[in-house]
């Protein structure tokens, strides 16, 4: 039988794992607003809109990332913006890329500790920029 401190400091744990997360209990993060928030923002603003604080700070016009399916006849343009996240895949006749290549960010920070284990890291980097997606999709104005 555990301890009444046994119990408790269980219960303490699962608190501060809850409380360290940010989300309440059953609630589920949103990864894609996660990334969004962590990678983008800071260039295209929390709307998407483009009002990053560094926006004004660019070569580049940031453009307004709520409207990419009403630019594109209303279906939203998944093959280019994943091609454009993820970056890996450069194309000269496109000219300069001015936006960083996640593919290469994600693929780095996803690099197991300890490779005694099978790990995936092409899944672990396309399920972050598909999370992304998601979000981008759902900022898009009706």
């Amino acid at each position: 039988m555990k301890s009444r401190m046994q119990r408790l400091a269980a219960c303490a744990g699962l608190l501060a794992l809850v409380a360290g997360t940010g989300l309440a209990a059953g609630e589920q993060p949103d990864i894609g607003m996660r990334e969004y928030r962590a990678n983008c923002a800071s260039c295209h603003g929390l709307s998407g809109k483009g009002e990053g604080f560094f926006a004004p700070l660019l070569k580049v016009q940031m453009p307004d990332l709520t409207v990419m399916t009403k630019n594109n006849g209303g279906v939203f343009p998944f093959a280019r913006v994943y091609e454009a996240i993820d970056g890996r895949v450069t194309y000269p006749a496109h000219g300069s890329r001015d936006m960083p290549i996640w593919g290469n960010a994600y693929l780095a920070s996803g690099s197991p500790e300890f490779d005694d284990y099978p790990y995936n890291a092409e899944f672990f980097v396309r399920s972050r920029i598909f999370a992304l997606i998601d979000y981008l999709n759902r900022l898009q104005t009706k």
